[in-house]
Order: structure tokens, then sequence, then C-alpha cells
């Protein structure tokens, strides 16, 4: 089986400020906000949902392809994709643009300023969802606005089940758009904040979100996350990491286990765990797409979670 990844792929520029943004920012002065934090830690990683997605999934041996529209300077990420055996057929180039960026600035209470610049993402829409190349399931994660509305679209009239990511692009649409969204995807998942913001775009409670697709997943951070389906809710415990290092990127390596999940076929309370745990080995690690696992491993870290292990 193989999995079609709509999503961005982007440069993260990511900067740590050794304090709290709290203690600089003057809740009376917010209106003319003039503020400059000095950062001695900097890096750039490689990044976007549609490519960690694919990170991951590489690594839980499962054939993942990314599908987006990336820059004229994408080269370097290019020399990685390829230094991975990860495919890059369903990646166009825009020669006029940039890959999109995200500058993200951290403090030590986790709490992220971020400016992205969407670049080459704008015009995702060009891209279209293959019918005859074997793929079997997607997932629709943030992109383009319009990109997102076609891919929606063409998977649908392709037969493609997906699921429905809209992450950090929420915000972008309202509330029937969210909806023929819904009805268009077979799974949608969504971090507790997006549930809400979700719910109150739509109007819909929970439960009928739940009741419109296959499985309504939603993830809660450290409390772990919930799965409804089948008129029930099953709760994923969360996985302790060996250490907690970098949370960027751990939304997308648990919907990398959410697709490995369903493209063998596995029931719910091993999928979740297995997205669990995936999330878990990312954040002990640097980067989006810094963190390896070695053949077996993921089946033997498993086990040692769960008590159980994995066909």
């Amino acid at each position: 089986m193989t999995a079609l990844i709509c999503g961005s792929l982007a440069y993260d520029t990511v900067m740590v400020y050794p304090g709290r943004f709290r203690d600089q920012i003057l809740a009376n002065k917010i209106h003319m906000l003039n503020v400059s934090f000095m950062v001695p830690t900097l890096r750039r990683n490689f990044g976007g949902c549609a490519g960690n997605i694919a990170y991951n999934i590489m690594l839980l041996g499962a054939d993942g392809q990314a599908m987006g529209a990336v820059g004229h300077d994408f080269l370097p990420y290019q020399e990685w994709l390829d230094s991975n055996g990860m495919s890059s057929k369903y990646l166009r180039m825009i020669d006029d643009e940039y890959t999109a960026q995200a500058y993200i600035t951290t403090d030590l209470d986790d709490n992220q300023i971020t400016a992205f610049h969407p670049g080459a993402m704008n015009h995702s829409q060009l891209l279209e969802v293959p019918r005859d190349a074997g793929i079997t399931i997607g997932i629709l994660a943030p992109d383009g606005r319009e990109g997102m509305i076609v891919h929606a679209a063409q998977f649908e009239r392709a037969g493609i089940p997906f699921i429905f990511d809209p992450g950090q692009a929420l915000p972008l649409f309202g509330g029937q758009d969210l909806e023929a969204f819904i009805d268009q995807a077979a799974w949608v998942t969504v971090n507790d904040y997006e549930a809400q913001l979700l719910q109150e775009r739509t109007g819909l409670s929970n439960r009928e979100l739940a009741a419109r697709v296959k499985a309504y997943v939603v993830t809660r951070g450290a409390e772990g996350s919930r799965i409804h389906a089948g008129g029930k809710t099953i709760e994923v415990p969360v996985v302790r990491a060996t250490q907690v290092v970098d949370p960027t990127g751990c939304g997308d390596a648990y919907r990398a286990g959410l697709l490995y999940g369903l493209m063998r076929g596995i029931d719910w309370e091993t999928t979740g765990r297995i997205a669990s745990l995936m999330g878990s080995i990312k954040i002990a690690s640097i980067g989006t797409q810094h963190h390896k696992l070695a053949p077996g491993e993921f089946k033997e870290r498993f086990h040692a979670a769960f008590q159980y292990r994995l066909d």
C-alpha cells in the first residue's frame, strides 16, 4: 500500500530564547509592541507537515509519498530526501518562489512565536492527486488554502480515502468549508485546541463530528489522545519519552503512526499506541527529521511500552 501525503515542505529556522516571553512583554503595552529577543541558539531544520509525515512513515518501513510545491532554494532539502531514500516524485518546483519558511522562537516554557512565509506552498493547487499510481490512502495536511480544497476533491473523485488534518491551516477556512472537508474525508485528526476551533466554526458537537467520519482523533499533548470510532471513545495513553528535547513535529510523527495503522488494517487501540509511541520517539530528538530507528527497534520499543507485540 502507498500513502499520498499532501501538505507543506518547509525550512524551519528554530531559535531558542533562554528566558520567558512573559517577562519581556508588558501587558499594558501590547497594542504598541516593540520587543527584541537575544537568541544564542539557532538551527535550520527540514520540515513542513508533508515532509515530516513522510519521514516518519519511512522510519516505520511503509511507503509514503510527499506531494507539495517547493521553491528554487529546495536543493539542500532534496539532497536530504535523497540521502534518506525518500521519493520526490510528487514534488513540483516553482521557479520564482522560495520554499515555505517558518521562523520559530521558543522560550523556556515552550511558548512559541512563529512567522511563516508560504512561498511555493501557495501554488500547491497546481499538483494533482494521481488516480492510477497505486495510491490507496491519503492525508490532507496543512498546505495552501486552494491546494487543500482542490486535493480533497481529487481524493474524493479518485475514491482514495484520506485523513483530514487541518492543523495550522484551520483558521483559513470557514464553517462550510470545514464541513465539506469532513464529509469528503474518511478520518479527521486535530489537537485539543483545534478541536475547539473546529466545533466553534462548524457548530458541530464532538459527538456530531465523530458521527460523520470513520474516526475522529483528538491529540491532547501530555494527556495522551482520544479516538472516537465505532460509537466508542478509546483513550490512548501517552508514552513517557526518554527525554523531552523538542516538541516540534510530534504531531506529524503521531499522524504517521495513524497512517501506518490504517495501511496495515490494525485496530484503533493499537493504531493509537503506535502513533503515541512515534510522538514520544520524536520529542526526544532535536528537529523534526533527525530521530532514527534501527530495523526492528520500533517493535521492541512498542513491546516495552505496552507489554504486547505488534504482528
